[in-house]
């Protein structure tokens, strides 16, 4: 009986005190913060750098656990030499050297080298296209976890014959996707970036009420990814590419279009909007998000 009596009451023991202690631990674990930053559009000209560091400063005043990028980090490579496009490389990567936490990025169009045909790059040159990208920042599409969040990057600049590009996500990376995914299972919660948006309704203020968007500024295959997303838990498709800002909740879905670095190619405020990042506070499943003004005013080139 006393036997009995003593394995009871540490089984009560341990029963008590092991869930608190996983409790602690998810509370502690489940909480982050992380900044996406798109359209940044970096140029030796307009003073760019001089505002990119000052968006990098504020960011480390605000510490977040890594920085993410939307694409359009360097303002460009898409009808440039080898020589140039290489140059604007070397300053983004010297320049945000600056940040003091990781850094993930995503591929926007002007990232693509010597697509146009004015760039006099020949297909068959070693750096041709997304090549450089790859080589010099990251894969063009991967994804990586945070805590209890997964992160996935597309890439979703596609190539016409007569070299200029569009918005799609490929059938290789539409099986990647899926895979991906499947593996990351439905419980998780999925954060997914995409320079070129998915869903936006940036036309209709920019241009018009009854206005539709360019293929080269949508993902025209959408439907098709959107409806993958949804099978999953899927919280947060983060956009850039329009240099607008915007939160569209669809489907349990949040489309967040992130404004821009540069605001407006850094000349100033764009529909309002300044230049800017936003910043993403996550709290288990859930989070909270800002734009954020980093105080850059248009100044006179040096």
């Amino acid at each position: 009986m006393k036997k009995f009596t003593l394995l009871f009451l540490i089984g009560a023991l341990l029963l008590s005190f092991h869930p608190a202690q996983k409790k602690d631990k998810t509370k502690k674990s489940e909480k982050f913060s992380f900044v996406f930053m798109t359209d940044i559009h970096l140029t030796p000209k307009l003073n760019a750098t001089e505002g990119f560091l000052q968006a990098i400063e504020t960011i480390n005043e605000l510490s977040p656990d890594f920085v993410l990028t939307g694409g359009d980090n360097i303002m460009d490579a898409l009808g440039q030499t080898y020589s140039r496009s290489d140059s604007l490389y070397n300053l983004f990567e010297e320049t945000v050297k600056n940040l003091d936490m990781p850094v993930y990025s995503t591929m926007g169009n002007h990232e693509v080298f010597g697509l146009y045909e004015n760039s006099g790059v020949s297909p068959n040159h070693k750096e041709f296209g997304k090549k450089m990208y790859e080589h010099r920042l990251a894969k063009p599409y991967y994804s990586f976890d945070h805590k209890n969040w997964h992160f996935i990057v597309l890439d979703g600049i596609g190539f016409t014959e007569d070299r200029h590009y569009y918005g799609v996500i490929d059938p290789e990376q539409i099986e990647w996707l899926k895979q991906d995914l499947k593996k990351a299972g439905k419980d998780k919660p999925v954060a997914i970036s995409t320079h070129i948006p998915l869903l936006s309704v940036g036309s209709q203020i920019m241009s018009g009420p009854i206005k539709g968007f360019e293929k080269s500024s949508i993902i025209t295959n959408a439907n098709e990814i959107i409806s993958i997303l949804e099978q999953y838990n899927v919280k947060l498709v983060l956009q850039g590419h329009l240099h607008f800002l915007e939160d569209i909740n669809y489907n349990g879905i949040h489309y967040i279009t992130g404004g821009a670095v540069c605001s407006n190619w850094w000349k100033g405020t764009r529909f309002g909007m300044e230049e800017g990042y936003v910043k993403v506070d996550v709290s288990g499943e859930n989070f909270d998000w800002e734009y954020v003004d980093f105080g850059w005013e248009v100044q006179a080139e040096k």
